[in-house]
């Protein structure tokens, strides 16, 4: 997965971390997170708060 697949980054976030309302959940806390995800192989510089921004309403969107 790269930094542009949000939708799958969203998914595997909602599987990974059930437990976590992605309304609360922190930029610095989620970058984390999907740094961290299996599959995941994209340089972490090129992640900025729009990509954060669309992965946390991705994540948002997947839950409901």
């Amino acid at each position: 997965m790269r930094w542009t697949d949000i939708t799958d980054i969203a998914i595997e976030l909602t599987e990974a971390r059930p437990d976590v309302d992605p309304l609360s959940i922190n930029f610095v806390d989620l970058r984390s997170w999907v740094l961290a995800l299996p599959g995941f192989d994209d340089d972490p510089d090129h992640c900025g708060e729009k990509i954060l921004e669309a992965i946390q309403a991705a994540w948002i969107e997947e839950l409901d």
